[in-house]
């Protein structure tokens, strides 16, 4: 070969060379430009899935065809080059054209999935928690329940019972839709292990109570009043009737124990002999009967100062005490007329 066709030669790579470094320059530019510029800056959110074992390849195809990004090639080859590719998780975001391509990556490679807000009332059984996350779309129900009535799960948990009834914080939470009835759970554990104070688990026990009856007597306060002030006083009827040993006689406790309840509440349900029923048991049920807040709790350690063995609904929240019977029965004839039942 002579000189002349080696010079073309070389002439040639050099320049087809230079060629592919503008174009490496060129598409690295573009690329960056790419990953920082929203496709839509007045794009709405929208939920985007990303399946367990879904492919790179399929998760940026989707992005381009749902108008997320404008280039699946752009994304996949940023991510590539970032290794992020490999990071992506598996979970529900919520993703928008508005924003930066790669900050759409680094939040599916975050796993910063989108969170669905539930807020459990006070005084929900389990068994109306296990609906709230169905109807949440977080959990079914009959697995919720499954797992909450479950003894294992309570020990893993660390509770020493044989349900979870009673220790299912009310509070408003943040759940992914992936989450497991155990993640939950475990989370509704931890906030109600936070409310309850190490001083009253120690006062209670002082007191001769241990900490699941004390959850189970807040339970009872929880249901028999929705007064925040009468907590303390609803204690103290309890805490009185326990130490003359009389019977607690309370009307969500025989409820609790009734399978299927219709919502009336009849003398034959009072007078059927079943572990919840206070009417016909002595002292507190076999475990709490719904799930009390940080106040109800606080009062069944710390119940008020009083003589009090009786109370009765005046109708409207709140109630009538009482020190003996014959001031009870005038209470309940004002109160009650002839339904003539109540502590």
């Amino acid at each position: 070969m002579g000189a002349s066709k080696r010079s073309k030669y070389f002439i040639a790579a050099v320049f087809t060379g230079y060629l592919a470094f503008c174009a490496g320059i060129f598409l690295f530019f573009e690329i960056q430009h790419f990953v920082r510029t929203p496709a839509d800056p007045l794009a709405e959110i929208q939920t985007f899935n990303v399946s367990p074992g879904e492919t790179f390849r399929g998760i940026a195809e989707r992005l381009q065809r749902e108008n997320i990004v404008e280039s699946a090639f752009k994304l996949r080859l940023y991510a590539r080059v970032k290794g992020l590719d490999v990071r992506i998780q598996a979970g529900e975001y919520a993703l928008s054209a508005a924003q930066p391509p790669a900050a759409l990556l680094e939040a599916m490679a975050s796993g910063r999935v989108r969170l669905h807000r539930v807020t459990v009332p006070e005084g929900y059984t389990l068994f109306q928690i296990a609906a709230l996350m169905d109807q949440a779309g977080l959990a079914e129900r009959e697995a919720f329940i499954a797992a909450a009535t479950d003894p294992e799960t309570a020990r893993r948990l660390g509770i020493d019972a044989p349900t979870l009834e009673g220790y299912l914080f009310p509070e408003t939470y943040l759940f992914p839709k992936q989450a497991s009835p155990e993640t939950i759970l475990s989370a509704m554990v931890a906030q109600f292990r936070k409310a309850f104070q190490p001083q009253w688990e120690t006062d209670a026990a002082k007191a001769g109570f241990t900490l699941h009856q004390v959850v189970t007597l807040a339970s009872m306060i929880e249901k028999e009043t929705g007064a925040g002030f009468e907590r303390p006083l609803i204690a103290s009827v309890f805490h009185n009737r326990l130490k003359k040993n009389m019977r607690l006689e309370s009307d969500p406790t025989v409820i609790y124990g009734i399978y299927r309840f219709d919502g009336n509440l009849t003398r034959q349900h009072l007078n059927e002999k079943t572990p919840y029923n206070t009417y016909r048991i002595s002292g507190l049920p076999p475990g709490p009967i719904a799930n009390p807040g940080a106040d109800s709790l606080e009062a069944a350690v710390y119940p008020a100062d009083t003589r009090f063995l009786y109370f009765v609904s005046k109708n409207d929240g709140t109630h009538v005490f009482s020190e003996d019977l014959p001031a009870h029965r005038s209470a309940v004839k004002k109160y009650q007329k002839e339904k003539g039942k109540s502590k």
